[in-house]
């Protein structure tokens, strides 16, 4: 049984946060969140990981993340620059990345095998990367059966500001139906509000099922998102901001009718970083992990 790859998207600029996020610290002992998907990937089978970064901080995060992964696993990098498209479309202006979506299409060359992708700044848990690995390496390369790991919005916000969520919409089946990107949820008087596409909040249910990026797919999904891609670009030219996502990749496939989503449950908690105070909590659970022995001391031991 060939081992799937763990893909992890760390080009982001975390502007949000302030700084480096990928290669900031949570514990006395020095491990970044990144340190913890490593960790729990190669526990739950993962025989590969890539991670896409950029050219501008390569050298730091080889030295503080790549370089524990040595003789334990195969590893690539893969860098997401904005010169990564058709010329046509390079916009020297540009200083935002253009997207999870564009991110995962970078990884086409080097991925050949199920893969599962993940946000570097996102904390899944341990039984998440076992449910996901096990899924992945139950069906073929060439299956058109792909996953999401479903998470409680009520669980993944922040007190500090509002986030960026996939909201996902499930059948009796256990299959998703529609997955929209919600760009801006937010906590306000004790109530969860997302914006909508005029700007004016509306309430959204605490109970929704939203997808925190950590997909499941088999390089079947590389089909699908090229030419989408293409189109995005056509349409967002000279607009410096938009972003290609995953979920509209997916969207596209679920259109289609050519392939499924299957979503995935499990009982780990979800923590993440998305702004410096959200740093303190996160440091706090992780603490509480080792304490209880979920995680050894030092990591890499």
């Amino acid at each position: 049984m060939e081992k799937p790859t763990l893909v992890i998207l760390a080009a982001g600029m975390g502007s949000r946060y302030g700084g480096l996020k990928q290669i900031d610290t949570f514990t006395p002992e020095g491990d970044t969140i990144i340190d913890f998907s490593i960790y729990d990937g190669l526990q739950a089978g993962f025989g590969k990981f890539v991670f896409i970064i950029r050219k501008s901080f390569e050298k730091e995060f080889k030295e503080s993340i790549g370089s524990k992964l040595q003789g334990k696993a195969e590893v690539d990098y893969v860098f997401q620059e904005f010169e990564n498209v058709p010329k046509k479309y390079i916009n020297p202006e540009r200083v935002k990345p253009w997207g999870t979506g564009h991110a995962l299409l970078m990884a086409k060359d080097v991925v050949k095998e199920n893969f599962a992708i993940i946000n570097g700044d996102d904390f899944y848990g341990k039984e998440a990367f076992k449910v996901m690995a096990k899924a992945l390496m139950s069906k073929d390369k060439n299956s058109n059966v792909f996953n999401t790991m479903a998470y409680l919005l009520k669980n993944t916000v922040s007190e500090h500001g509002y986030v960026s969520r996939g909201e996902c919409q499930v059948n009796e089946k256990g299959f998703l139906t529609d997955v929209t990107e919600r760009t801006h949820i937010e906590k306000i008087d004790g109530k969860l509000m997302r914006k909508d596409e005029h700007g004016n909040f509306v309430s959204i249910d605490e109970n929704t099922i939203v997808s925190m990026n950590f997909w499941g797919f088999t390089p079947e999904c590389f089909n699908f998102g090229n030419r989408l891609f293409e189109e995005f670009l056509e349409e967002n030219k000279s607009n410096l901001k938009a972003e290609f996502y995953i979920p509209s990749i997916v969207n596209d496939i679920l259109k289609s009718g050519k392939a499924n989503v299957k979503v995935l449950k499990s009982d780990a908690k979800w923590f993440g970083v998305t702004y410096r105070e959200d740093k303190e909590i996160v440091e706090k659970a992780i603490k509480k992990l080792k304490e209880q022995g979920v995680y050894p001391k030092n990591l890499w031991e």
